[in-house]
């Protein structure tokens, strides 16, 4: 079977939804259960998928995303968190990433065969922060400025569209441990309060809520396989060079959700 990986740029915030809690949010995002990283479940990016198909009018819906009682030629994988944009001083934002999540996504490159990879024994030791000795501040905490590993920004610059985005992957990537990565993670996206109102006269709220997003220029990426190999050509009609982009989790109409798109062997791109 093949495989192709899909780069996910975020152009807009992201809301991921995984339904109502308990907690101070309302409407976190969906997150993995071990790792506790947002992510970009497949059921809803294969609905997304879907939906663009239908939209450009692509032939064989049924037969690629499949139907009640059989499923489709197309096997998509969760959208896994790869880079997060993090408050800097010395910059907009950083984008962060771990060695865990760097090596996770060099095993998901081999099992697609896709390159080049990341070498795992440049990013194990390269990969540190530092409470002693800082020259920035990523939120309100201290790191040390080391270079990115080396590979590493060629392995991740095919999964992001725009090119003058690519060129400041080297300038913008830092690398954290795990946990201080896990901390981002957890604690560093936005929380919106939204308000429902009671009518346009009186403007009383009726209904508070406080939802969690991912911010823009966030990366995630998504393996897609098929049983029929002529299944993947179908991903070239979704996302011409005119209209690159997918609209995937909630607030659509508000704007959210929007996806650059780039297959990993679209490097002409």
């Amino acid at each position: 079977m093949r495989t192709v990986v899909l780069g996910l740029l975020a152009e807009t915030s992201i809301h991921p939804g995984a339904g109502r809690a308990t907690g101070v949010v309302d409407l976190p995002v969906a997150r993995e259960a071990a790792t506790d990283y947002p992510v970009l479940v497949g059921s809803s990016l294969k609905g997304a998928l879907r939906d663009k198909a239908e939209t450009v009018e692509s032939n064989d819906i049924e037969g690629r995303f499949g139907e009640p009682d059989k499923a489709g030629d197309l096997l998509i994988s969760d959208g896994r968190l790869l880079l997060l944009p993090v408050r800097s001083l010395s910059y907009s934002y950083r984008w962060a990433t771990c060695p865990y999540v760097i090596e996770r996504y060099g095993r998901d490159l081999e099992r697609a065969g896709a390159r080049p990879t990341p070498p795992p024994q440049s990013v194990i030791s390269k990969a540190v922060s530092t409470k002693d000795e800082s020259d920035q501040f990523l939120e309100e905490r201290k790191f040390a400025t080391l270079e990115p590993p080396d590979g590493l920004v060629d392995a991740i610059a095919p999964l992001i569209l725009h090119e003058d985005t690519r060129a400041r992957l080297k300038d913008q990537l830092v690398v954290l441990s795990d946990k201080d990565f896990a901390w981002f993670a957890r604690y560093g996206l936005s929380i919106q309060a939204r308000n429902k109102l009671s009518d346009k006269d009186t403007k009383q709220s009726v209904s508070l809520w406080y939802e969690e997003t991912l911010p823009p220029d966030t990366v995630l990426y998504s393996l897609i396989t098929a049983r029929n190999p002529g299944a993947l050509d179908a991903l070239d009609e979704l996302f011409p060079d005119s209209d690159p982009y997918l609209q995937a989790g909630g607030n659509e109409t508000v704007g959210q959700g929007w996806f650059a798109v780039r297959s990993h062997r679209d490097s002409h791109r």
